[in-house]
C-alpha cells in the first residue's frame, strides 16, 4: 500500500467512528489483509476463513468509517466482483489530541440516569 501524507486531523465523530470500528478483531484482520493489495469479497472470505454475509458487515463497518473503499468490476467471464482496498489513513491518539477531538463532537454522552449511585 502507498502511504500518502495524510494531513488532516479526524474530528472527534470521524475518530470516534474509526475507532469503533478498529475495535474489533476481525476488522483488523481485514485492514491487515488488505494493507499491500485490494482483493475481492470472495478471496477475501476465504483467506480470512470467514462467511461472506459476516464479511460484508464487518466490511459495510469499515467502509463507513472511511478506512476502506470498495468497487464493483466485471470479470472476463462478465461477473460482477466487489473489490476492497484499504483508504489511505493515520490515526494518531494522545490527550491533547482528544481534547481537539472532543470539541468537535456532536455525538452525545450516553445518558446514565437509569443508573443508581452509590
Amino acid at each position: 500500500m502507498k502511504h500518502k501524507k495524510i494531513d488532516q486531523v479526524p474530528t472527534g465523530d470521524q475518530m470516534l467512528k474509526m475507532l469503533e470500528a478498529l475495535a474489533n478483531p476481525h476488522r483488523m484482520r481485514i485492514i491487515a489483509s488488505l494493507t499491500h493489495e485490494r482483493s475481492y469479497v470472495s478471496e477475501l472470505a476465504r483467506m480470512l476463513q470467514m462467511s461472506r454475509p459476516l464479511l460484508y458487515m464487518h466490511l459495510q463497518r469499515l467502509e463507513s468509517a472511511g478506512l476502506i473503499t470498495s468497487s464493483l468490476e466485471l470479470s472476463s467471464d462478465g461477473k460482477a466482483m466487489k473489490y476492497v482496498e484499504v483508504s489511505p489513513f493515520f490515526l494518531q491518539l494522545s490527550p491533547e489530541l482528544i481534547t481537539e477531538a472532543v470539541e468537535t463532537l456532536t455525538t452525545k454522552a450516553p445518558n446514565n440516569s437509569g443508573k443508581k449511585r452509590k
